[in-house]
């Protein structure tokens, strides 16, 4: 069993465990329950009532969050001719095509996305035991295959987020740095939910937002009232 710190078990003696808490009052307790001298991650974690183990009922998709994630992303775009020069205006870090995926072959991973043109899948996939694990191979299914690479690169620098639900149809997402404040955090939150509600698959029967926390990267999280996000969509 894991040993609590003095710091975490004071925070996590100011918030009520029995409480739902409303967003806006969750983000008015988060700084009092953050004692790390870094600008901590806020994270959203939902549970669902889906069942990924059946396809269609995986949640999977990105969102461009309108406040971004406070924190410089690395690009890779696998491209070719315009698409190549449109990739490097739009600033990604490192485009190119064969000669990058040799690069990638060879061990090199400095980079946080991975972006690719549909022509470009097929000399791509052969990195799929490189990049699949480390959650890195673009995907048409969160918009990282795509002819649109001006977009998406510019999206994904200013805070595109991408996410799946794990095998028990749990999410966990960042949302933005404690230092935003509650203003930029609750846009971000509003946006995020608005993207998962919208990705509720058909065959989900029952309730599909069950349970809402938020938390810092080292605090306790606070629960929120799922009704939060079903009354966004009113």
């Amino acid at each position: 069993m894991a040993i609590l710190g003095k710091k975490y078990k004071e925070a996590r003696g100011k918030i009520d465990r029995e409480k739902r808490y409303d967003m806006e009052e969750a983000l008015n307790l988060l700084p009092q329950v953050t004692y790390a001298k870094f600008d901590e991650t806020v994270e959203i974690a939902f549970r669902l009532g889906v069942d990924p183990r059946h396809a269609e009922q995986m949640v999977r998709g990105s969102v461009a969050l309108p406040n971004g994630l406070g924190k410089t992303v690395k690009i890779v775009v696998f491209a070719k001719g315009q698409k190549e020069k449109e990739a490097q205006d739009a600033g990604a870090d490192y485009v190119g095509a064969e000669d990058l995926i040799e690069k990638i072959q060879k061990g090199w991973t400095d980079f946080d996305k991975a972006i690719a043109t549909p022509d470009m899948m097929g000399a791509v996939s052969k990195l799929g035991k490189i990049l699949g694990p480390r959650g890195l191979m673009p995907n048409p299914k969160v918009g990282t295959v795509t002819f649109d690479i001006a977009k998406t690169v510019q999206e994904t620098k200013a805070g595109r987020v991408e996410f799946r639900a794990d095998k028990a149809g749990n999410l966990h997402v960042p949302v933005g740095k404690i230092s935003f404040g509650k203003e930029k955090l609750v846009e971000n939150v509003n946006t995020l939910l608005d993207a998962v509600i919208r990705l509720k698959p058909s065959s989900s029967k029952g309730t599909y937002i069950k349970g809402l926390a938020i938390s810092t990267t080292m605090s306790p999280g606070i629960k929120i009232d799922p009704a939060y996000a079903r009354n966004l969509t009113k």
